[in-house]
């Protein structure tokens, strides 16, 4: 049990961190602004997603939260890194930039896997 929940909570703290530190470029760094216009978003979407990225980074990491919200954030995050993926390829970046959305949407998945392996230990 103590292993899960190293693996757990290691795993969840890398994406957290990755969302925080993601929302907060939106915010505070210009090239940001630029590259989501070059992208077509409308600035709103940049706000919209740092946002998201914040809540949900929030919602995985603060304990007690309920179920419901935390599988919540999870999917909007799988989201957000397949779309990440998908963007990075179609702007025509270096894979290396392509692929790192898919290496923290690994490391999302074993935080899900090792919170589902908690929540069954729990409910036993």
């Amino acid at each position: 049990m103590k292993k899960d929940n190293i693996i757990y909570w290691v795993t969840t703290a890398i994406v957290a961190l990755m969302m925080l530190f993601s929302a907060y470029n939106y915010f505070a760094d210009p090239n940001m602004k630029v590259g989501f216009e070059a992208m077509g978003f409308p600035d709103f979407f940049r706000i919209e997603l740092g946002t998201a990225k914040i809540i949900g980074a929030l919602v995985l990491l603060i304990p007690g939260i309920p179920q419901l919200l935390k599988t919540g954030a999870y999917v909007g995050f799988v989201i957000v890194f397949i779309s990440a993926f998908i963007t990075h390829l179609a702007l025509g970046d270096a894979f290396s930039a392509a692929v790192m959305p898919l290496v923290f949407l690994a490391i999302l998945l074993v935080s899900f896997r090792f919170q589902q392996k908690r929540l069954a230990t729990v409910n036993e």
